[in-house]
């Protein structure tokens, strides 16, 4: 029996120094970069609480029957105040998440609602914003931090996948302001 366990070890050993040098083998590292501002501003979404609802116009099917049509575009505002410090720039990030269609940016309708439309956010100069795209490709708009209120503008609007077939589309995504 004792020349079973010693037997057992030393197979246990020897192939855990077998493959030691595999576990432990590195190729490279990944540095991760980060930075926490103390920058913070009071959020105003469409005049009200940093969460908001924008309500967007009915508008019809026959509108968005082809594959890239657009309707229903509406603006709404982020409105930011009481900013410290008082300088600096901010932006709003649009959080990944499972509203995002990962592959265009746009927002995905919730079940049960319209079919083969999205909702497509668009930046102050009405241009296509990439929700859940990192920052420097969302395409976001960014605004000096001042004194008083600073508003960033945006769009949303009804994008067809073709055919867009009738129902609800509602939709929501997270937003992180961000500061530099």
């Amino acid at each position: 029996m004792k020349n079973l366990s010693l037997v057992a070890a030393i197979a246990v050993a020897a192939t855990t120094l077998a493959f030691a040098g595999r576990a432990h083998a590195s190729d490279g590292s990944i540095q991760f970069l980060g930075n926490i501002t103390a920058s913070t501003c009071k959020i105003n979404g469409g005049g009200s609480a940093s969460s908001f609802q924008v309500d967007l116009p009915p508008v019809s099917t026959t509108t968005l029957a082809d594959a890239g049509s657009t309707a229903g575009r509406t603006g709404f505002n982020i409105e930011l105040t009481e900013c410290n410090p008082t300088s600096g720039r901010v932006s709003t990030f649009f959080e990944a998440g499972e509203s995002v269609n990962s592959q265009n940016g746009n927002l995905i309708i919730a079940a049960n609602g319209a079919e083969n439309v999205e909702l497509s956010l668009l930046n102050d100069k009405q241009e296509k914003i990439f929700a859940g795209a990192e920052a420097a490709a969302q395409n976001s708009q960014w605004v000096e931090i001042g004194p008083g209120v600073m508003i960033l503008k945006y769009f949303v609007e009804y994008q067809s996948l073709g055919g867009a077939t009738a129902g609800e589309a509602n939709s929501h995504v997270q937003y992180t302001m961000s500061y530099e």
